[in-house]
């Protein structure tokens, strides 16, 4: 597909057109939004588009400008994974569960945003509940790469990374439980940050896995996330999860490329993680990191092999914690409270025919295993030890850490593949994210 022109190619230039009245909040978002619809019949990044709302925050923005105010992100177009409430707009987390559920509050990173003076242009598709690494599993509609649209842009945060790849915005908001945000940025070429756990709120994100759920920004550039991230991160009264450490500015310790000199990392001590290096990964990923290791060391970084054995048990752990809390997490989704209902003249009947109508087969599938091996006579042997895993995992990275100052390796497994490549097939889903 032919591809948008980037209008304003960073944050940094959108908030410095705003701020010399070279351009209003009100033109920007009037481009975007026209850049928007004449991509989105081909990439499908959104489950719905706000345009009235946008131009009414984009108004606003502009008369808080005219008024003085500094605001740190003023007329950035934004978008937001689905699963993020966003008040009296609809969020679905790509299920029909949720279809037609308005919040009654906004989820604290996308109030943050507003205040910030962002305007939100609408709601990206994902996989249900954040539950795939393909946007193929959405309740409504896939969402194809902008790159190549025979292909996936990842998941679950599809939309949102496929809505920055396609410039149908500048930044957005996507979540990330076991590489949501991570391997979606590597499929369609952009910039995905995945924080410290508890380092953004994560108050009004619809859980999936609520000891893993974190919530991180999309960009074309490594300084437009940390801006962002400088933004919607610190502690949060309604998150008691969240980090006591306030925000930072995240993008005062990089320096422009001329400042840079010849070696720029001299002196820093780089890692790649063995064990991500090996059977199973693509020739052409492997590929990647090798020239990326190689433009590394041309920078004056050291770069070493370092073994994490516990890597191995890693991934059938994360998938064990993660499927667990969401057999625990999704139970609320009975019909009873708010969302999809199914007509049944029994109590019983109206569960079973609600979640069978409202939920895909995917989440069900994850239910099942995580109602499993949450059952009396399999919690130790499943639960508890993927715990004790997950502990042995983080003890190996610091201590690696310690010797270190940044580990390596490959976002994904494999690139981007076909559409329908792998939805047959749910265990070589599950190893690429």
């Amino acid at each position: 597909m032919a591809r948008l022109t980037v209008r304003c190619s960073t944050l940094h230039a959108a908030r410095q057109q705003i701020a010399t009245r070279a351009r209003s909040a009100t033109e920007l978002t009037q481009a975007y939004l026209r850049g928007l619809r004449s991509v989105e019949p081909a990439v499908q990044s959104f489950i719905m588009v706000d345009e009235e709302g946008a131009l009414e925050q984009a108004a606003e923005v502009d008369r808080r400008v005219a008024a003085g105010e500094h605001l740190p992100l003023a007329g950035v177009p934004v978008a937001i994974k689905d699963n993020l409430c966003t008040k009296d707009l609809q969020t679905t987390a790509g299920s029909k569960q949720l279809r037609g559920y308005m919040p009654p509050y906004d989820a604290t990173a996308v109030a943050r945003l507003r205040a910030a003076g962002a305007v939100l242009v609408g709601k990206t598709n994902m996989d249900e509940f954040g539950m795939g690494s393909s946007c193929e599993n959405s309740g409504f509609q896939p969402t194809f790469n902008p790159w190549d649209t025979e292909r996936v842009p990842g998941g679950s945060s599809g939309g949102s990374a496929s809505a920055v790849a396609a410039n149908q915005c500048i930044v957005a908001l996507g979540s990330d439980t076991g590489g949501s945000i991570r391997q979606p940025a590597s499929f369609c070429g952009v910039v995905g940050l995945k924080p410290t756990y508890g380092r953004v709120s994560r108050y009004g994100l619809v859980a999936y896995a609520s000891s893993l759920d974190c919530v991180g920004p999309f960009a074309h550039t490594v300084a437009d996330a940390a801006a962002v991230l400088s933004v919607i991160a610190g502690p949060d009264t309604s998150d008691a999860t969240s980090s006591h450490r306030p925000s930072e500015d995240f993008a005062a310790g990089l320096l422009p490329l001329d400042q840079l000199g010849s070696k720029p990392l001299a002196g820093r001590r780089l890692a790649v993680i063995q064990e991500t290096t090996g059977e199973g990964v693509d020739p052409g990923v492997a590929d990647a990191l090798a020239n990326a290791v190689s433009h590394l060391q041309s920078l004056g970084a050291e770069v070493d092999q370092v073994s994490l054995p516990s890597f191995a048990a890693g991934l059938p752990a994360y998938y064990v914690i993660a499927v667990s809390e969401a057999s625990s997490n999704l139970s609320r989704y009975d019909g009873v409270r708010y969302g999809h209902r199914a007509e049944a003249d029994e109590l019983r009947s109206m569960y079973g025919k609600t979640r069978h109508e409202g939920l895909g087969s995917e989440v069900a599938r994850r239910i099942l295993m995580g109602t499993y091996a949450l059952s009396a006579g399999y919690y130790d042997a499943y639960y508890k030890r993927a715990q004790q895993v997950r502990t042995l995992v983080q003890r190996e990275m610091g201590a690696a850490l310690q010797q270190y100052d940044a580990l390596l390796c490959p976002a994904a497994p494999t690139p981007a593949y076909r559409l329908g490549e792998k939805t047959s097939d749910p265990l070589a889903m599950y190893k690429g994210a």
